[in-house]
């Protein structure tokens, strides 16, 4: 085999084979895969047989209103008690609290493997475009690590919060990437529906809803959804976070229901931290898990993803932004096999980055080499032991290094 000029060598990558393999990297891209590859003047690293992924994808997360525990103790209320408490801290966020806050939580994110993220960020007569500047600040400083999409949204609802509809034109305006909504908390929910598609066509953005966040099966807005995707022709571009009434439905009516999203192309996300933590508080000791079974809907050829969501607030109090454990807690609350292991881990790589629109991503020749090493040489036990992300690499370039852990034990004498 004749030598071939890279960057870095990756060698003992176990990636989707029985037998490690290397990985070649030349301008940020990944050159080649196999086994001894032969190099002239690469850097090389041995990774001992350790599984390596592609970076991992967090499809729906708040930076905005993470961290907030310390001043908001308000965590058992349920989701509009969580609601109502930030919005009571909302209209004090100052550009440089939210940039703080979101900082720790995009930091702890790259070091736990994420290199993907859209970030909903609110935006609303309270925090005006004060959290959106923050983001965008981030998402400027951190691209050599992450790549960052912002989603602006009106949490408290559009049609009820005079001035919102304005503010959401003036981000997507300066550099919003995509339109959230959240019907559920609107007086009139299929009037903001309206306004949100008739606005993605005209700025030509994708959309991102919250939606059917309970577990009372009727008075699903997801038909409507469908209805505008196929009106506005907006197949693949539009995702629903959440849609927990999925799981509260009848056979007959989530199969309608599944049909119906895949015929439409919308694309949905779970986010199950959140949604354990705040459905079925009523129902005492039988309380259901409350999660989109988007693994059924990913078998049925729809594009699904599992995210992180909310980090330390009281919408969830609890995080360390590790996608690895969200999707291991999926895994756990629907009974899944090892023989599933692979189908979750997409959930949070492949089929994530298809439902954020990300077209170089995989761990394939030509491909950007955006990798995380995993501190496992078997891939099962990788996930189910939700193994420490050790390296990462971004476009080739390493991002961070997170040393094993080291036992000092002493021996008998």
């Amino acid at each position: 085999m004749s030598l071939f000029t890279c960057d870095l060598i990756l060698r003992g990558a176990l990636l989707d084979k029985e037998t490690p393999e290397d990985i070649a990297i030349s301008d940020g891209r990944i050159a080649s895969i196999g086994a001894d590859l032969p190099a002239a003047g690469a850097v090389e690293i041995d990774l001992g047989g350790r599984v390596v992924l592609p970076g991992f994808v967090d499809s729906h997360i708040h930076l905005d209103k993470a961290c907030l525990l310390c001043r908001c103790q308000h965590t058992s209320g349920g989701l509009k008690g969580a609601i109502a408490a930030v919005s009571q801290l909302k209209a004090e966020f100052t550009a440089d609290d939210v940039y703080e806050r979101g900082r720790r939580v995009v930091e702890q994110a790259i070091l736990q493997g994420t290199m993907h993220m859209r970030a909903h960020t609110e935006v609303d007569p309270r925090a005006g475009l004060r959290s959106f500047n923050a983001i965008k600040q981030l998402k400027s400083e951190y691209r050599s690590c992450l790549d960052l999409q912002i989603c602006v949204f009106p949490q408290e609802g559009l049609t009820n919060d005079p001035g919102a509809s304005e503010l959401l034109l003036e981000a997507l305006s300066n550099g919003a990437d995509l339109l959230g909504g959240c019907p559920y908390t609107d007086t009139a929910p299929y009037e903001q529906l309206n306004w949100l598609f008739k606005t993605a066509r005209d700025f030509d953005v994708d959309l991102d809803l919250h939606l059917d966040f309970d577990l009372d099966p009727s008075g699903s807005l997801l038909d409507e959804v469908c209805r505008l995707t196929d009106q506005a022709g907006w197949h693949n571009r539009v995702a629903v976070g959440h849609a927990t009434k999925l799981a509260a439905m009848t056979e007959p009516s989530f199969t309608a229901h599944v049909a119906r999203l895949k015929a439409s192309g919308v694309v949905v996300t779970a986010l199950p931290s959140t949604d354990l933590y705040l459905n079925g508080r009523d129902i005492g000791s039988l309380s259901p898990r409350g999660i989109a079974p988007v693994h059924l809907l990913a078998e049925q050829g729809i594009t699904c993803s599992i995210a992180t969501n909310n980090v330390l607030n009281p919408f969830t109090p609890f995080g360390d932004c590790s996608l690895l454990r969200m999707a291991n807690l999926y895994a756990n609350c629907m009974h899944l096999s090892p023989d599933d292991f692979d189908a979750c881990l997409s959930l949070i790589t492949h089929s994530a980055a298809r439902l954020m629109g990300l077209s170089d991503y995989g761990v394939m020749v030509g491909n950007a080499a955006d990798l995380v090493v995993l501190d496992a040489t078997n891939r099962l036990e990788a996930f189910g032991a939700i193994a420490q992300p050790l390296l990462g690499f971004k476009s080739g370039k390493q991002t961070f290094e997170r040393p094993p852990a080291r036992l000092f034990r002493e021996t008998a004498k």
